[in-house]
């Protein structure tokens, strides 16, 4: 199957139409001009004869020879101008007088008629008019017959004018001629035309597939026109741009995150490393080997920790991260954590505050909810200044568990604070008190919410920053 491109696509198309719109026109052109050639000169000759029937009835009744020389030179000077054959016959046909640009022949006798159809028409209606002979031209003409009567009132003669077709269609393919040669012209211009046009809509879309090639090529620097006097293309450069923006971003965040993943896993392996050489070459003595078992243990758990969210991760971008919801004590899961972290707290000196309502059921997967609580804490205890306060919220309103989590510190920057769920981001290390991580713990505490069917917000102001989120109540707690 032959595949074209759009530009000739669209040419073709306008080509197609433009020669069935030509032709047409042309068609219906010499539609008219032959349907106005037609009554024209019926018109004009049925005139002729009218006007020469008059002519003619002066001449009957013993004229002066004044009067029908007079007549003869109106005869020639008719047949001169109009270029017309004129005949007069008696009332049955027979040809009294003929006049054509040879000059006038007087007819006598039977020698000559007219087909009697045509006179007898003309003798019952009045008036004539065919495309015909009459059985005495040498070709076909267009024949207009009239009446001519006495001054009683009796039809004394019959007059018919013909104009040879042959003429009328020289006019008619000079004509056609001059008209096919415009449409030529024309059918070439709109083809000029269209291709021009078909090549500037086609441009913005060329434009777009050599940027999507840069883009595969890894170039994300690429951007197209967004003003191309289309709404429809503009639109399509305006959202290509956007997704361009959205790719390089997308690029730049994971690239940080396989340097921060590098980095993660290096320092711990090479910790877990070197401290396992030790005891295999006895440089770490018996005596201090739990001391270093201890931290080899704390490595491996952050490891763990790491590849878990990883995996939670990749399930949520896939929509694989499945949750078996049931009720559970909110409240006490809650207090779980914040004692698991009491030797870090009471490290850097931190006061807490903890604001928790008694037996708050709530309806989730607490595995999940765990994990979602237990990475805010974390980051809490971690971004808290020494000697700084923890405060720690859950109650129940309507339907709906509202917690929060309060810390003090150097806070969120504003601009970060757009950013701060999304996958693979960090804020300004220069200004962050962690130094580590790859951005994927506050990406995935939005996502489990979110499935949870609850909403998550952060404020960060005045060196105080807070994380809250909801939950929906279990119905035994209603």
């Amino acid at each position: 199957m032959v595949r074209r491109s759009f530009f000739w696509r669209n040419f073709i198309s306008y080509s197609m139409l433009i020669l069935v719109s030509v032709m047409t026109a042309t068609l219906a052109f010499f539609y008219q001009v032959d349907r106005y050639m037609l009554t024209e000169t019926q018109g004009q000759l049925r005139r002729t004869a009218m006007y020469l029937a008059d002519q003619t009835a002066m001449i009957l009744d013993d004229a002066p020879e004044e009067t029908v020389a007079l007549y003869r030179r109106g005869l020639l000077r008719t047949v001169s101008e109009n270029g017309v054959t004129i005949i007069v016959t008696d009332p049955y046909g027979t040809v009294q007088l003929w006049a054509d640009t040879d000059g006038i022949t007087s007819g006598s006798g039977d020698s000559l008629r007219v087909n009697s159809r045509a006179s007898q028409r003309v003798r019952l209606m009045g008036y004539y008019s065919e495309m015909g002979t009459l059985g005495v031209l040498d070709g076909d003409s267009y024949i207009v017959g009239a009446q001519c009567r006495n001054e009683q009132g009796d039809i004394a003669a019959l007059v018919f004018v013909a104009a040879y077709s042959a003429a009328i269609s020289k006019v008619m393919h000079t004509l056609s001629n001059t008209a096919l040669f415009v449409m030529l012209i024309t059918l070439i211009a709109a083809l000029i035309l269209s291709y021009y046009i078909s090549r500037r809509m086609t441009r913005p879309l060329k434009t777009m597939a050599n940027a999507a090639r840069e883009f595969a090529a890894g170039n994300f620097a690429v951007r197209v026109s967004e003003d191309s006097r289309c709404e429809e293309i503009d639109e399509l450069s305006i959202a290509f741009n956007n997704m361009a923006n959205d790719l390089a971003k997308l690029e730049e965040l994971t690239r940080g995150f396989i340097g921060n993943v590098s980095h993660e896993f290096k320092t711990p392996m090479t910790t877990i490393g070197g401290f396992v050489d030790g005891m295999i070459d006895g440089t770490i003595p018996l005596e201090q080997r739990d001391k270093y078992l201890r931290t080899i243990s704390e490595e491996v758990k952050r490891l763990s920790r790491m590849v878990t969210r990883m995996l939670d991760a990749a399930k949520i971008q896939s929509g694989e991260l499945i949750l078996s919801p049931a009720p559970f004590d909110f409240s006490e899961m809650a207090s779980q954590i914040l004692f698991s972290f009491e030797q870090k707290i009471e490290q850097k000196g931190i006061e807490v505050d903890a604001e928790l309502d008694d037996r708050l059921w709530v309806l989730g997967d607490r595995d999940h909810v765990f994990r979602a609580v237990y990475n805010l804490v974390d980051n809490a205890v971690k971004f808290t200044a020494q000697g700084g306060r923890l405060i720690l919220r859950a109650q129940a309103h309507g339907t709906m568990c509202d917690f929060s989590i309060t810390n003090t510190g150097t806070g969120i920057a504003p601009e970060d604070i757009p950013h701060i769920f999304d996958r693979f981001y960090k804020a300004d290390r220069s200004r962050s008190l962690d130094k580590t991580g790859a951005g994927l713990g506050l990406y995935i505490v939005k996502n489990i919410i979110n499935l949870h069917g609850g909403d998550i917000s952060v404020r960060s102001d005045g060196g105080e920053t807070e994380f809250s989120f909801t939950l929906p109540i279990s119905s035994a707690q209603r």
